[in-house]
């Protein structure tokens, strides 16, 4: 993936972590239920930009695990 992928999923993380201290905080529930909202707005567009991000990659599934190549298993 891009950096810029990266900065959606940090946004989004940063925004659903925020509910959470918010909700034990106390905050008032409209704050807390619009954050929310926004949240879940946050989360369809990050997935919308992984899926729809231009990143190409000569991997291919008989490559197993990146950390762990096929090739290299001794039987």
């Amino acid at each position: 993936m891009k950096d810029s992928v990266y900065v959606w999923v940090l946004i989004t993380t940063l925004a659903l972590v925020t509910v959470t201290i918010m909700s034990v905080m106390d905050f008032p529930f409209n704050w807390v239920f619009y954050c929310t909202v926004l949240g879940q707005a946050l989360i369809v567009l990050m997935v919308y930009k992984v899926l729809t991000d231009n990143y190409k990659t000569d991997k291919t599934f008989k490559d197993f695990y990146e950390d762990n190549p096929i090739g290299n298993r001794l039987n």
